[in-house]
């Protein structure tokens, strides 16, 4: 009887034109650490995330080109856009992956990359998003871990322009290119003496 009232129920949502299955909800964030390529890799690995962009945000340039925005000038900062379902992955244990991922302790710069467009910050979309953000910050920064103080900041969002084709999953499309990269920029060392056994998680 169960299973007739199913199908029966089905058939009706089918004749109105309604899916049988709602879809998952999808929710975006934005964050910025350095080099895109790099911040990619541990969102990718994370269950829940749906895709990640590489791209450009906070200036006010439109359309900026790889090459505007690394020659600086243009007030972007190379970010990465994470689109999520909220059901498997919060945005809590995002902002968690990303304080692991870079080094907040520098300023205008990101491991061997120096200037402005290379600098660590959180995009919040939303209220609620800013909120998380404070709080993840002040918690780490209660924690007494560094001895230096915190300068990842925490901007609202604004237009998000997606890098160029050969930038998105570089490190899919060039894995040689990218490890020595990251390896020649000392990120992984780095992280290692900033967040010990917790360095790179996802």
């Amino acid at each position: 009887m169960k299973q007739k009232l199913l199908t029966f129920l089905f058939a009706v949502l089918a004749l109105a034109g309604a899916p049988a299955f709602a879809q998952a909800e999808e929710a975006v964030a934005v964050f910025a650490g350095g080099c895109f390529w790099c911040m990619e890799p541990p969102f990718d690995k994370t269950k829940g995330v749906l895709s990640t962009t590489s791209g450009y945000i906070g200036g006010e340039t439109p359309n900026p080109s790889y090459e505007e925005v690394s020659g600086g000038g243009t007030g972007h900062i190379e970010a990465v856009k994470i689109t999520y379902d909220p059901e498997k992955v919060s945005y809590s244990d995002l902002l968690h992956i990303f304080w692991r991922n870079i080094d907040p302790l520098r300023e205008n710069a990101q491991f061997c990359d120096e200037g402005a467009q290379y600098s660590s910050a959180i995009f919040y979309l939303d209220e609620t998003q800013k909120k998380e953000a404070e709080r993840s910050r002040q918690e780490l920064e209660a924690s007494g871990r560094f001895s230096k103080p915190i300068v990842t900041a925490i901007r609202e969002a604004t237009a998000f322009y997606p890098a160029e084709e050969y930038h998105q999953d570089y490190y899919l499309k060039n894995p040689a290119r990218y490890t020595y990269y990251r390896w020649r920029c000392g990120r992984d060392a780095q992280l290692r003496r900033l967040w010990g056994d917790e360095a790179g998680k996802h």
